[in-house]
């Protein structure tokens, strides 16, 4: 049994602490909305009362956060927890934030002797209950051999991508790739509807031809085609299309840094952010499709 401050019991964090209650992991658990940690007390955690609170005794730390900000104002802000996590403690962060970012709490971290590893996680909501999410990892390898059993109670993939801060440019990669996927997924489903395609069957056929991606077998834009997806439920409940502009914006960002050419990261971007101004900032990124299709 691992002694664990949990700080952060959002969409994917709530769910990933419970997996690890359920490995019979001891978790002291953190999070702004009481709600959040009520949900995590009752099965098992011990609450805390603040971010300090939870690192009593832990033996690791984990945080999810929505962005960058959050991250280096919990380690490294006034009120930051660095100079309390208990020594020899591993810290390992699954927000995903800026690179930059990532190896500035990761130097200030190991300056005290401590490990830390960047683990942004890819999957989804769905991927975080059912403990099936893939972590992308950047750190030392000494570090992550620690960390594999937790990991491993959370998610089937883990990914070790280099040291510090890599595993923010992986994930970057990665959903800069999915954010144009999605996007462009629902233009050919709404240009398919506007020539009287059931969006359905041309979904179907995508799927098990070379058109196939997440967005058509996991999580479809078009309402009504997979019963499972935030589409069919009024694209409540999955990755927020803000969180996908942060990301975009952070890809980009991350591209002017090395000199980079994105243009589809970049477009898709602005589909984003214009998705956003149209009031649908906090619902699933695929109500992007919203765009091409608005009756939909």
């Amino acid at each position: 049994m691992t002694r664990i401050a949990f700080i952060g019991l959002g969409n994917m964090g709530g769910p990933m602490a419970a997996n690890l209650l359920k490995a019979g992991h001891a978790l002291r658990v953190f999070d702004l909305v009481p709600g959040a940690v009520a949900a995590a007390v009752a099965q098992g955690g011990v609450a805390a009362t603040s971010a300090r609170d939870a690192l009593e005794g832990a033996d690791v730390v984990i945080s999810m956060l929505p962005a960058s900000r959050h991250v280096e104002a919990l380690y490294l802000g006034e009120q930051g927890i660095l100079d309390a996590i208990p020594a020899n403690a591993l810290v390992i962060d699954c927000s995903t934030i800026a690179p930059a970012v990532a190896k500035k709490v990761s130097e200030a971290v190991t300056a005290r002797g401590m490990a830390m590893l960047d683990a942004p996680v890819s999957g989804g909501t769905a991927g975080a209950a059912a403990g099936t999410l893939t972590f992308i990892v950047g750190g030392a390898e000494e570090a992550l051999e620690r960390a594999r059993p937790l990991l491993g109670a959370m998610g089937r993939n883990i990914f070790h991508v280099g040291g510090s801060g890599a595993g923010q440019v992986a994930k970057l990669c990665n959903n800069m790739a999915l954010g144009v996927i999605m996007a462009v997924t629902g233009e050919a489903l709404a240009l398919g509807a506007a020539h009287g395609l059931d969006p359905a069957v041309l979904s179907q056929m995508m799927a098990v031809s070379t058109g196939r991606s997440w967005a058509t077998e996991v999580c479809n834009p078009w309402p009504g085609v997979l019963e499972n997806a935030p589409a069919s439920r009024g694209y409540t409940g999955g990755f927020g299309n803000d969180l996908m502009l942060k990301d975009l914006g952070l890809a980009a960002e991350a591209a002017m840094g090395v000199g980079a050419a994105i243009p589809l990261g970049e477009l898709a971007r602005n589909l984003y952010a214009l998705n956003s101004k149209a009031g649908r900032g906090g619902l699933d990124f695929s109500s992007v499709i919203k765009l091409a299709a608005p009756g939909e």
